[in-house]
């Protein structure tokens, strides 16, 4: 009778409509049944946003700081044809900081609606009161030492997801190797014992690392994010997004009459920021930070802190970015790079290649400028003049350069293939150091120089290696006459021995 009584009474209370109704929910929307929902697949993604956040942090520690401050914002291609002005290159690095922390909490807060928790659910707006107020409602910030071991933590999340995923590509490899193998041991493709010998032990050595592939994949299931819960994930995303915020606001002096609980030394602002009795650049009006003044003991109205650093962003008239050559002007300075260095062994089809890259006010530029040379033959082959050229090629090519390059970087580390890799783009280049935010004008004049330049030298190296040449034609007849004077005084003296021998 027990076991009935008991049997009745669980399928009465299955049969009751607020089980049922519970069960089905749960069946139905299994992400709201608790805490206990898995990252899962989605653990690549979530690691690509985390490794992004992870470096925005490193960048705003002090090593970063000065090199920023001292290497980044005082090199010489940037003062050229960027700014000499230390106030709107700091905004435009506060600005591109705060743009891509604006892009990362997106990601996140896409990922806090599958929480439970709801103030994870709130994220997007309580970063943005923060930003803008300074209010932190859910005392999310933490002290600089529980940040960097929340850094070091997700510095191995990121790590262990990574490998996770190149583990998972072993496998699946080593998988579909394994069934091409079975496909060709079968009874039609028997050739021969040996053979057949050869491929059962081929098999068992795959089936024995897909064996060992797989408790890895286990086992790095089990210490990367692929375990992790959205609510607990969510969570060391949030707090340390909100850690970098305030980094920022309290290194680039934002809100000083709101004053945030920051755990920073108060040196690392005085070692960022120029000082106060520097000259300003009156002569570039355009040159103004629309983030606010980055001096710790001014103040500045928050509102709006994200939308005005993206609008910071945006590259003023007269630059290569407002007119979307950039990248284009950055390939033809590295082609011309590559020309300055071997200007003797530049082709027809090089040179043709190259000024189908000049745009037309560059051509103009270069037909202007070419006027004033001189091609005659004692210049072209005027030795000192020829060095002083190969100097000032290597002068500008030494500060244009690398801002070609960093274009190139830049662009790269934000294309769409990298922005979905797991390890996440790391952004290593900032915007300042590319030619987006460059003067044109400034820019083009330069890449006129480096064509005037590589112009003549190769017209010297012509010249050079044509007098060479001539020189050699000359040594070979000179010596063929010689020869031939040699051969007759031999021809003489064997004649006046003839004579001698038939006077005998």
């Amino acid at each position: 009778m027990a076991p009935d009584s008991w049997l009745t009474k669980f399928r009465s209370a299955v049969s009751s409509p607020r089980l049922a109704a519970s069960l089905r929910s749960t069946l139905i929307n299994p992400s709201h049944n608790s805490t206990t929902t898995r990252i899962g697949i989605l653990a690549f993604e979530v690691a690509s946003v985390m490794s992004k956040l992870l470096h925005l942090w490193q960048s705003l520690t002090e090593s970063q700081l000065s090199r920023l401050r001292h290497d980044t914002i005082s090199s010489e291609g940037i003062r050229k044809v960027v700014s000499d002005d230390d106030s709107y290159l700091l905004s435009l690095v506060c600005a591109e900081l705060s743009d891509v922390l604006r892009l990362v909490s997106e990601s996140i807060s896409a990922l806090s609606y599958k929480c439970t928790d709801p103030s994870l659910r709130q994220f997007k707006n309580c970063l943005i009161e923060f930003a803008d107020t300074g209010i932190d409602r859910n005392r999310w910030l933490m002290s600089r030492k529980e940040m960097d071991s929340k850094a070091k933590k997700m510095d191995r999340l990121i790590t262990a997801t990574s490998s996770l995923h190149k583990e998972m590509d072993n496998l699946a490899d080593a998988e579909h190797s394994l069934k091409k193998l079975l496909q060709c041991t079968s009874p039609g493709f028997q050739k021969g014992n040996l053979v057949r010998n050869c491929k059962i032990s081929a098999v068992a050595d795959l089936q024995q690392k897909i064996f060992w592939s797989k408790q890895e994949v286990k086992y790095l299931k089990q210490t990367s994010l692929w375990s992790y819960r959205y609510d607990a994930m969510v969570l060391l995303m949030a707090r340390s997004a909100f850690m970098v915020m305030s980094q920022i606001k309290h290194i680039f002096g934002f809100g000083q009459d709101n004053p945030v609980p920051l755990y920073r030394s108060v040196s690392l602002s005085a070692m960022v920021h120029p000082s106060l009795d520097a000259p300003s650049v009156e002569s570039k009006p355009k040159f103004v930070s629309v983030s606010g003044p980055l001096f710790p003991n001014k103040i500045v109205k928050q509102c709006d802190f994200f939308e005005s650093n993206k609008e910071a962003l945006v590259p003023p008239p007269m630059t290569l970015g407002a007119s979307a050559l950039a990248t284009h002007y950055a390939n033809l300075i590295i082609l011309i790079e590559k020309m300055t260095r071997t200007p003797r062994s530049i082709g027809t089809d090089t040179r043709d290649d190259m000024y189908a890259m000049l745009t037309a006010s560059v051509r103009i530029k270069l037909r202007e400028r070419l006027r004033g040379v001189q091609w005659d033959k004692e210049s072209v082959s005027d030795a000192s003049l020829a060095t002083e050229w190969k100097c000032a090629l290597h002068s500008i090519i030494g500060w244009l350069g690398p801002m070609a390059h960093a274009t190139i970087r830049w662009q790269s580390e934000r294309s769409f293939e990298q922005r979905r890799s797991s390890s996440g783009s790391k952004g290593n280049v900032l915007l300042i150091q590319t030619l987006q935010f460059a003067n044109r004008d400034k820019v083009e004049t330069a890449i006129v120089e480096l064509l005037v330049g590589i112009n003549y030298v190769w017209r010297f190296e012509k010249e050079m290696e044509y007098r060479r040449e001539m020189l050699l034609i000359q040594f070979e007849s000179e010596l063929c006459k010689k020869a031939e004077d040699i051969d007759v005084k031999n021809g003489d003296v064997e004649n006046e021995k003839h004579e001698e021998d038939g006077f005998i």
